[in-house]
């Protein structure tokens, strides 16, 4: 059965988002009526009613409505935590300015967290059994490529692997057919296949036909309702993620999309780098850092803190604060730490080791001009000389630098003196930046402490 239900697909998700607020609303009031003696009034009704058409103004508001067949669980969670943000800072601000106080605190709290439980929940369940009610070979999409090549192939191939998608391919159509088993016509054959076939898109790879066959395909699917997608090369855009922008009506291709330029996914990293600095440095600094600070002072004569400037934000320069683990000289700007390096004393060679050197960076954090996790700053001097000899070097300063990050857990920490370790280090910044979530974080976090329990040998 082609996608005759598509439609209702939005239509399902709306429905059931309203009957979980419903539910998160009425389980709310059941759960806390022994705590706070609530019961289900007229005040709450209307509240159930309100946060319903809340909800709606702020999933259009995201985009959240608009459901792709290719998408993952983590992207569903992402989705429902960002319009979660927005909704939650809509009602406060609602219940505010109109000085609203029927609603105790604790119900709200309990709302906030049963609402996106279910939310979540229902979102998942429904991915799973469409993804399910495809895979026996309902609500599909006929499709057909043009152009065999290493993409026409590698799509042919990820359709054929995933047919939970809901996606059934046709077949491949190329001008060069001879002798190509898997080539099923010539380029001028397609329009009555795709006729005779009722299909719904065509993906179509541009090398592989003329300017003219490539103007009279998109004149045919236009006037037959036939959705035509434009298939790069590989190779022609060395991005994965690319974005389509419009200024008045000119399309322009913007060729590196950051997770981080979204205001909702700035104010999550931002407010759990607050959190997160203030809770160590109010629960572990206010104490430690003393007692690091003797032992510094009894070892070696200088000061407890070393402050060094480092490459920010946009190639920004702020100074980067770390306890002192050289006995001071004059090459520490200019001279990176190496394995057996004699400026290194003995208490700063178990502060390195244990990365306890690190942890006057949560300042650092709680000011703003780092983040917990990031791209590991460079030194002055080591940004202006790698950035004309490693490729996108200077990409990896368009976030904030962290304290720990994706290449240090990956095996990139530390000394970076050959080529081929800043290269390494560079590609996965940069796979962090283009990926960035909440939970990506949350697991760099966890291997660093991982490793710093288990003992990093990139540690000197």
């Amino acid at each position: 059965m082609p996608s005759l239900y598509s439609k209702y697909i939005k239509l399902i998700h709306i429905t059931g988002d309203a009957i979980m607020l419903t539910l998160a609303s009425g389980g709310c009031v059941l759960f806390l009526e022994s705590i706070e003696k609530i019961h289900v009034t007229l005040p709450f009704i209307k509240f159930a009613l309100l946060s319903i058409v809340a909800w709606f103004i702020c999933s259009s508001l995201t985009g959240t409505y608009k459901f792709e067949r290719v998408i993952s669980i983590p992207q569903i969670i992402v989705r429902v935590l960002k319009v979660t943000l927005l909704y939650i800072l809509l009602v406060e601000a609602t219940l505010n300015i109109f000085n609203i106080t029927d609603f105790p605190r604790i119900y709200l709290n309990y709302f906030y967290g049963f609402g996106v439980v279910l939310i979540i929940a229902w979102r998942i369940i429904i991915t799973v059994g469409l993804r399910e009610y495809r895979r026996k070979g309902f609500n599909y999409k006929k499709i057909v490529i043009i152009g065999y090549g290493p993409v026409g192939l590698e799509l042919k191939r990820f359709f054929q692997s995933h047919p939970e998608l809901g996606y059934h391919f046709l077949g491949l159509f190329d001008n060069n057919e001879e002798g190509i088993k898997e080539i099923n016509g010539r380029v001028e054959d397609v329009k009555s296949f795709m006729l005779a076939n009722e299909v719904d898109e065509v993906y179509c790879s541009p090398s592989s036909i003329s300017k003219e066959q490539l103007n009279s395909l998109t004149e045919f699917v236009d006037n037959n309702l036939i959705r035509m997608k434009i298939l790069p090369e590989l190779g022609e855009f060395t991005y994965k993620k690319l974005k389509i922008d419009f200024y008045d009506i000119l399309p322009v291709l913007i060729l590196r999309t950051i997770p981080l330029d979204d205001i909702i996914n700035k104010f999550i990293k931002r407010t759990f780098d607050i959190v997160f600095s203030s809770i160590v440095i109010i629960s572990i600094l206010s104490w430690l850092l003393p007692i690091l600070a003797i032992a510094i002072k009894l070892n070696s004569k200088g000061p407890v803190f070393f402050k060094q400037e480092r490459s920010g934000i946009n190639n920004k320069v702020f100074n980067c604060l770390k306890l002192r683990t050289m006995e001071v000289n004059t090459d520490a700007n200019v001279l990176q730490a190496r394995k057996g390096d004699s400026r290194i004393t003995k208490v700063g060679a178990f502060l390195r080791k244990t990365s306890l050197d690190e942890l006057p960076q949560f300042f650092n954090v709680f000011m703003g001009q780092m983040s917990i996790v990031g791209p590991r700053p460079h030194m002055i001097k080591h940004t202006e000389h790698y950035a004309t000899i490693v490729e996108k070097f200077m990409v990896r300063h368009l976030v904030k630098p962290g304290i720990t990050g994706l290449s240090q857990v990956r095996g990139f920490r530390g000394d970076t003196s050959e080529l081929y370790q800043m290269r390494g280090r560079v590609k996965l910044d940069i796979f962090y930046l283009e990926n960035w979530s909440f939970v990506l974080d949350l697991k760099i976090i966890l291997y660093t402490v991982l490793n710093i329990i288990r003992g990093d040998d990139n540690a000197f």
